[in-house]
């Protein structure tokens, strides 16, 4: 829309503003910003579209993307790429997410924190940093990555993470608390990384330890780590007692089960919260059935990535999906699990850019369908 384009208005679907899911109010577009009116207070004159239910919301934030639109972040760290995973994740109604490097070489370490800098210097649409997945992990919980890569965090490490880290609004790592000491954590935390635990086989007295030190969270909660048990809570139990953990979650009804996930909402603490990642690979926004990573192949069928051995990698997710599996198989709150897709994961952020919260102009704003299908509110304007 232009300046002097008319008027619109969305009537019939619930908003969502980023906290709140609001009834029986409207939201209305001029000048190309949305904003949200009483639906008996449209101005006489304004274009009306009339959605049938839904919900309108900010677009989704998501801090664990490893690939899309047929390519893999890890097999070309480059500028280019980036921009063919932002474009797959924009169709998804993602808005602003962090790219992910799998366990790599410290070379393509190196480039990847690179083109990162390079794609928000050319104001690629919707990165706001990077996420490091390893190599600081556990090999006895590896899932998909490649145990040859997976070393313990030397100072060298830590020095690079830390100059990164002045490059980029946002650097997120994920380590194993027993490959990285309490002292490296608290390192990284005071330069302003997002240190989370996963891929790791930590007690539960070693978890704390590193929730003490200044990790913030765990990376897929329940997937590649430490269980809770009996006599040893492990990483998940750590998590889900210390109430300034967050917890992401890959929602898909495979990676967890839906009374699993209910489970672990009734028992977190509080007040950091569990949200929602896709942990996608480069089937997102494309038909591929199939690609490889690090050389070795991804097969995906019935809504899972496997390796050839069966092991998962990956998620076969968008984030609509994962809000359907919340929603309608684990029974969370719509208003709730709204936030754990925009809100909560942009308040993880250092520098959100205004990610999660109410969008300043239409191309924030996204329609999630009764059938959680997205579409652009931009498009359905052009085509009423």
């Amino acid at each position: 829309m232009t300046d002097n384009a008319k008027a619109q208005a969305f009537v019939g679907a619930d908003i969502f503003d980023g906290v709140r899911l609001l009834n029986d109010h409207a939201v209305l577009v001029e000048n190309d910003q949305p904003v949200i009116i009483e639906r008996d207070a449209i101005p006489n004159g304004t274009t009306t579209t009339r959605l049938e239910g839904g919900v309108l919301t900010p677009g989704f934030v998501d801090l664990q993307v490893n690939g899309g639109g047929g390519v893999m972040f890890n097999d070309s760290p480059d500028l280019p790429t980036l921009r063919i995973i932002a474009q797959a994740h924009t169709t998804l109604g993602t808005r602003a997410f962090l790219p992910t490097l799998i366990t790599d070489t410290p070379a393509q370490t190196t480039a990847a924190i690179k083109a990162v800098t390079a794609a928000i210097a050319d104001g690629v649409q919707g990165i706001l940093g990077l996420h490091l997945e390893g190599p600081h992990l556990s090999v006895a919980r590896k899932g998909a990555h490649d145990p040859a890569l997976i070393r313990p965090m030397s100072d060298a490490d830590c020095a690079e993470l830390v100059e990164a880290a002045a490059l980029l609004p946002n650097l997120l790592v994920t380590v194993a608390p027993e490959r990285v000491s309490p002292a490296q954590i608290s390192a990284l935390t005071h330069a302003g990384i997002i240190v989370f635990l996963g891929h790791s086989d930590a007690d539960y007295a070693t978890a704390c330890a590193a929730f003490a030190a200044g990790a913030r969270g765990s990376t897929h909660l329940f997937n590649a780590m430490s269980q809770l048990t009996n006599r040893e809570p492990g990483l998940v139990g750590a998590t889900l007692a210390t109430p300034g953990a967050s917890s992401g979650l890959i929602a898909d009804g495979i990676h967890v089960h839906p009374a699993t996930i209910r489970a672990a909402l009734a028992a977190n603490r509080g007040p950091a919260e569990v949200f929602l990642v896709t942990d996608t690979m480069a089937c997102a926004g494309s038909d591929i059935t199939s690609f490889t990573l690090g050389g070795r192949q991804i097969l995906r069928a019935n809504a899972r990535l496997t390796l050839a051995d069966g092991t998962l990698a990956g998620a076969d997710l968008s984030m609509a999906q994962a809000l359907r599996v919340m929603i309608k198989e684990v029974g969370d709150p719509a208003e709730r699990a709204f936030a754990r897709a925009t809100s909560l994961p942009a308040d993880i952020l250092r520098d959100a850019h205004g990610a999660g919260q109410w969008p300043t102009a239409l191309d924030g704003l996204i329609y999630v369908t009764p059938e959680f299908e997205v579409l652009c509110p931009r498009t359905m304007i052009e085509e009423s």
